[in-house]
């Protein structure tokens, strides 16, 4: 049997345990004893019939014993933007694959996730070929679709009239962006990216990123590639439900997008510090279309006085229909937040 018999064989328990540190380098064996309920004898056996299989290479180290996950396959094609639809290269060439190695409940994210970031490179990205490219792995699949047009971040910052580029990736980040609202909801980035267990688009130097359980970061890179660069990956046996990711971002008994996360530490351009109404304004542009705002103060500090009072005062007074909520937030942007809504005598 060659390696992609045993990974179609392979038992989905077994596959998210393989995922379970985003497909990187690790000492699997106390993984495996954990989750397994095995003894360290017997999961060390396991490990060794996977790396018989070709399941699994050994890796750098020895103590404790490291393991790989080995490229199983690969398929890279290129596309004239001009003549190409997305849902027809989505089945006709990546979904079959995708199949003969993954559960319903991935299979399902990446209906969704591949053909949305597709479309938005066939009709958003002014550009003249994309680049599609999948790797399979043991425990998870990866892909990246290329497109050589302006880049996302800048043909946003342009026909949104945005200051700059790391405002267009804050924007983003919101959900319910998009330059072309007749024929567009602005939701697919937005669910992509919290569909998948790691997702980031690249472009102009410019880096969004997210990763599940974390939340949107901002990276600046000196070299860039031309056009937009998105990549997915995602677990091949995952118990997460597409349904459930919408589900969380609409209000009970309702189906319609009406609750986002907005992680402040975009706000900041550069090194500033997050202290003036401009840049509160800056974070609150745009939220009044949804109905519950969570800002996550994660890896803010601190905040100015002008600021907490701009959002949790001002814009809520201004606007008693969306509930404005804080979460991550430190003892010191609490006290902030208490001062900005305490009652005034």
């Amino acid at each position: 049997m060659t390696p992609i018999d045993h990974l179609k064989k392979l038992d989905p328990e077994i596959s998210r345990l393989l995922w379970a540190n985003d497909g990187q380098e690790a000492s699997l064996s106390h993984i495996v004893q954990e989750r397994r309920g095995i003894s360290r004898q017997a999961a060390n056996g396991l490990l060794s019939r996977m790396v018989l299989s070709g399941l699994l290479s050994e890796g750098a180290g020895k103590r404790p014993k490291t393991y790989n996950q080995p490229l199983l396959a690969s398929l890279t094609k290129e596309y004239p933007i001009e003549t190409i639809e997305e849902h027809v290269v989505w089945v006709e060439d990546f979904r079959p694959g995708f199949a003969e190695f993954m559960g319903q409940s991935a299979l399902q994210i990446w209906d969704y996730g591949f053909t949305e970031m597709l479309n938005n490179a066939i009709e958003h990205s002014q550009g003249t070929l994309v680049t599609v490219r999948a790797h399979v792995y043991p425990g998870g699949t990866a892909c990246w679709i290329q497109d050589d047009g302006e880049g996302i971040f800048k043909r946003i910052t342009r026909l949104c009239k945005l200051a700059d580029e790391r405002q267009a990736i804050l924007e983003l980040a919101k959900g319910k962006l998009t330059t072309d609202p007749e024929n567009h909801t602005g939701e697919g980035v937005f669910f992509s990216s919290r569909a998948f267990d790691r997702f980031y688009i690249s472009a102009g130097g410019l880096v969004l990123d997210h990763t599940d359980g974390q939340d949107n970061y901002l990276f600046e890179r000196d070299r860039s590639h031309p056009g937009t660069w998105v990549m997915m990956a995602h677990g091949n046996h995952t118990e997460r439900v597409l349904k459930v990711v919408f589900d969380e971002f609409a209000e009970a008994d309702e189906y319609t997008f009406s609750k986002t996360v907005v992680p402040v530490r975009l706000a900041r351009m550069g090194a500033e510090s997050l202290v003036s109404r401009s840049q509160a304004q800056r974070l609150l542009a745009r939220v009044d279309r949804f109905k519950v705002v969570l800002f996550d103060f994660r890896d803010v500090e601190t905040v100015g006085q002008a600021f907490a009072d701009e959002i949790f005062r001002v814009y809520a007074k201004g606007h008693p229909e969306v509930e404005l909520l804080p979460i991550h937030a430190s003892v010191q942007v609490q006290q902030m937040i208490s001062r900005a809504t305490a009652p005034r005598l």
